[in-house]
Parts: structure tokens; sequence; C-alpha cells
């Protein structure tokens, strides 16, 4: 069972996700809160793999919340929660360790797809806030040249899938538009990865952004 802990200051954010989440067999709710300053609190209590943090709560400073799950021993994935208004706090989100970012009205299958692909280890990029993300971590500047001289090491399949990576597409979702099997679509992954010295889909669509591959 995946146990998830959402914190978002927004009471129908949270029961709209909770409700999502717990249709699912395999994903229980197992904390909820409203409150940054209580997250890693109840992270050591209840133990999530998952959680689900609001990049901005008027409470408290969703930063300043990661930065404390991330000091736990063995932290839990986190996934910042954002609407359309990305802004300086992604590079910062970031930096600090974030798994990804959602939309807070993520569809329903990407939202329970998204939380399963965070449990075994994974990123995830909404494709809805994709663009904007890379976007707000440019920092005003490609740093064009050390990304390309990375992106050169990939063959032409593996820039297909960066592309597709960058567009916040999910492993099933890039085998359909390039009707490679998920297995195979896993390969090219992490072979991206490794090659360009990724952490996460996300860092490899920075890499892809930065070097020109994406707009």
């Amino acid at each position: 069972m995946i146990k998830v802990m959402l914190a978002d200051d927004e009471d129908l954010v949270r029961s709209g996700l909770r409700m999502i989440l717990s249709s699912a067999g395999d994903i229980e709710v197992v904390a909820e809160c409203d409150d940054g300053h209580l997250v890693a609190d109840l992270a050591r209590q209840h133990r999530p793999h998952v959680v689900l943090l609001d990049i901005r709560m008027r409470s408290s400073d969703g930063l300043m919340a990661l930065r404390r799950l991330r000091a736990i021993p063995d932290p839990p994935k986190i996934a910042m929660l954002t609407t359309f208004d990305v802004d300086e706090y992604v590079s910062e989100a970031l930096r600090l360790g974030a798994s990804g970012f959602l939309l807070k009205d993520t569809e329903p299958e990407q939202l329970v797809r998204a939380v399963r692909d965070l449990a075994v280890g994974g990123a995830v990029l909404d494709p809805g806030v994709a663009a904007r993300v890379l976007a707000a971590v440019a920092d005003g500047e490609r740093a064009a040249e050390p990304a390309r001289r990375l992106l050169a090491s990939l063959s032409e399949r593996e820039r297909e899938v960066l592309v597709l990576i960058g567009q916040g597409m999910s492993n099933a979702e890039i085998g359909g538009t390039l009707h490679l099997s998920e297995a195979t679509v896993k390969g090219y992954v992490s072979s991206v990865l490794g090659k360009i010295g990724a952490v996460n889909r996300v860092q490899a669509a920075l890499v892809a952004f930065r070097g020109g591959l994406i707009a």
C-alpha cells in the first residue's frame, strides 16, 4: 500500500485529492495538514511514501516545509502542488530536492499514476505545467553550451524520448507516441538520464530546455 500525506491550506483541494487517491486500491491517505510547520512532524509520525506539498501556503512557506521533510532520515518523495502561477519558488524547490510538480486540478488518472511513479522513485512533471516550470528555472539564461555537450551524447531516438519527457509525458504515453513498448521506453529513459547526468525526469527536461532541444 502506498502511503500519502497531503499538505495544502485549501480544504477543498485536500478533499478532492483525498477522494481521488482513496479510490485507488493501492493508495492510502495517511495524514493531512493545512500548515507547513506541521508537515515534518506528521511525516515522522506516519512515514508516508509520498507527500503532495503546496508550494505556497498562507500560514507558512512550502519551501520551509520541503527543507524539513528532506532532512528526515529516509525522507518521502515530495511533489509540489501548484497552479499556473509558477514563480521563483520553482527553481528553489528543485534545488532542495522536490521530485516534481503537479497542478492542483490534475486529471484523476494522471494524479494516481504520478503518485505511483513517485512511490517507486520516479519524478513527475505535469504536462500542464511543464513549459512554465522549465521557463521559471531558466533564470534568463539557457546555459546552452554545457547542455548541448550533454545532448550530443544522445542517439536520435534518445533525443526524441527526452523531448517527450520535457513535455511531461509518462513512459506509457511516450511509448504510444513513438510506437514502442513501455519496457523499451523505460530503457531509453534510464539511458538518457545516465548519459546527461540527470537524477530524475525533471532535471533531464531542464537539460533539454537549456540545450535548446525543447522550447
